[in-house]
């Protein structure tokens, strides 16, 4: 082998591995669709994504990033703003996210005029679906929204020794509980199964009216998601660069 040769080949070896994207949905994953990016749907079920995470070891990324829907437990969030969140809170342990690239995605936000804040976010094994279980995040783990993807995320980054990053869009807020249909909808693909949601209206048709302000809640969020998902890519790919 040459020494050209072999400078190309320490090149290709030491080249960056593309961005993985932690989403729950495939509309959230749709999103952020792209080069340099691969997006990893949850399905909302955390037994499942810890599965798909377990398989991607041995595959190289050059960062991570949650990404998606979050509820709110801050009383001042509003469906569509944006948290670009400091640290992750799981049980009695906190990560902090990559300050550079958090920083970086705070200005791309601001640039599409997206209302973004900053501070924790929880992550959970099981949805919170009631103001009560909200209200008990907030006070216990001190964090302004929950998920149900950052926590493994931001494992899997620490595990690798590479950067991690959060950008969650408020849906449901502090105060609004969610029918208990949304916990049921999901598929493990995840998409939403009509048939579920349907069949679980006619079992308690009273769901509607939740039902209804959950789906204007995430238009606002998912318009939020859909302004500053394109901009993952590109925008922390040069960032990385300069790593």
């Amino acid at each position: 082998m040459t020494l050209l040769e072999s400078r190309r080949r320490e090149t290709v070896v030491s080249a960056p591995g593309p961005i993985l994207v932690v989403t729950g949905m495939k509309r959230e994953a749709a999103c952020v669709a792209g080069e340099g990016v691969i997006a990893l749907c949850s399905g909302a079920n955390v037994a499942k994504l810890r599965a798909d995470l377990d398989r991607l070891q041995e595959q190289r990324f050059s960062a991570v990033v949650s990404f998606g829907l979050a509820g709110a437990l801050d009383h001042s969030l509003r469906p569509g703003d944006l948290l670009i969140a400091d640290t992750v809170v799981f049980g009695h342990h906190r990560h902090q996210t990559h300050e550079r690239l958090s920083d970086a995605l705070a200005e791309g936000v601001a640039a599409k005029r997206c209302r973004a804040v900053s501070g924790a976010i929880v992550g959970v094994d099981h949805p919170a679906m009631d103001r009560r279980a909200k209200a008990h995040l907030r006070d216990s783990a001190r964090a302004r929204a929950v998920d149900m993807e950052s926590h493994l995320a931001a494992d899997f980054a620490r595990d690798r020794g590479i950067p991690f990053a959060v950008v969650r869009a408020i849906s449901d807020p502090a105060h609004r509980a969610l029918p208990p249909l949304a916990a049921k909808a999901l598929t493990p693909a995840g998409d939403i199964c009509k048939k579920t949601v349907a069949r679980e209206l006619v079992r308690a048709p009273r769901q509607m009216g939740g039902l209804i302000l959950a789906g204007l809640d995430s238009r606002a969020a998912f318009r939020s998601l859909g302004r500053c998902g394109p901009l993952l890519g590109p925008l922390l790919g040069l960032v990385l660069a300069d790593l």
